[in-house]
């Protein structure tokens, strides 16, 4: 999809991705992934995520290339889409998932900062990146079965700050959802906050 050279996503690009929809359609999708586990107000993913798909490159070359407009390019996308909905409008609050601070130290950048900027951007919300620190580096889960994921996954997060958090909305943002476990884990740390009504948003959401 993309070359080597080339850092955005040209047009024709764009039409041939796989658009969920989910937020348009009102979709259940994410919330019955994370039934009985996570209480949210709206739950969606902009990309659906198929094993040597367009996406699959995109997404690594966001990740593993130093393609952070990607991540600019596709919350400038989602941002907008979210704005014209009325049930994302009450989002004070946009928190992107950390990085452990041993990944981060390698890669050089979160891959899902500038994405979670560009909608806080264009929901009008503040962002921050000083809520959540990751506690346990983990590998790379997006390869393995779904089985794999919940046996080898062991995500720890912890509050950093909480800070004029209580009683907001706040929207937490990820690259991709399988199941779950990255959102629940945070999600348990963020619901300590007094009063917090939590919405999530994905890049992209496996099939």
């Amino acid at each position: 999809m993309l070359s080597d050279n080339e850092q955005y996503i040209c047009t024709s690009c764009r039409q041939e991705l796989p658009v969920t929809n989910f937020h348009f359609d009102n979709s259940e999708v994410i919330k019955k992934i994370l039934y009985g586990r996570v209480l949210l107000k709206n739950a969606t993913a902009l990309l659906h995520f198929n094993k040597k798909s367009n996406v699959q490159q995109l997404l690594h070359n966001l990740k593993y290339r130093n393609h952070e407009t990607i991540g600019t390019v596709l919350g400038q996308w989602l941002g907008y889409e979210l704005s014209t909905l009325e049930s994302y409008k009450s989002i004070d609050i946009v928190i992107p998932v950390p990085l452990h601070k041993s990944k981060l130290k390698t890669r050089g950048y979160n891959q899902v900062a500038k994405f979670a900027q560009e909608i806080a951007r264009a929901l009008d919300a503040e962002y921050r990146d000083d809520v959540l620190t990751k506690t346990l580096a983990s590998k790379t889960q997006v390869f393995k079965n779904r089985l794999s994921r919940w046996i080898n996954t062991e995500e720890k997060f912890s509050l950093k700050s909480t800070e004029n958090l209580q009683h907001k909305h706040i929207l937490l943002v990820d690259d991709i959802i399988t199941t779950g476990a990255t959102i629940e884990a945070c999600s348990n740390q963020l619901f300590q906050i007094n009063s917090i009504t939590l919405s999530v948003a994905t890049m992209a959401i496996t099939d």
